[in-house]
């Protein structure tokens, strides 16, 4: 028995992204697609690459840092996919923290501003 195969329109409301999201990732070639005439299709490996790129954009990865991991498990497979991982999941989360510092500072500018303004208000 074969594998399901999503149609375009069905890969879409799965992931809830957009037609031009999805024609972006193949376009960049994160996604290839079975086609057949206009029509594409996605199986199970599409699939779990879909899932891996939207997980990788909600922790802030840039597309090009995906696209290499992802060609890290086709070239060398999990092991190193995961290694590569690691590294790219400290960077990441080193980066957030100095990011959520400086958001933090600006909250607390932006209240004593608000505060400020508001004594002068009466």
């Amino acid at each position: 028995m074969s594998e399901k195969q999503l149609t375009f329109k069905e890969m879409c409301a799965e992931f809830d992204v957009t037609p031009r999201t999805l024609r972006y990732y193949e376009y960049i070639e994160l996604l290839t697609p079975r086609k057949e005439g206009r029509s594409r299709f996605y199986g199970a490996k599409e699939l779990a690459r879909m899932t891996l790129i939207l997980r990788g954009r909600r922790f802030g990865f840039a597309l090009e840092d995906i696209r290499q991991w992802l060609m890290i498990y086709e070239n060398e497979g999990t092991e190193a996919q995961m290694r590569a991982w690691i590294a790219q999941a400290d960077s990441q989360m080193a980066e957030l923290a100095v990011q959520k510092q400086q958001l933090e500072e600006t909250m607390v500018e932006l209240q004593t501003l608000r505060d400020e303004t508001a004594k002068t208000l009466g």
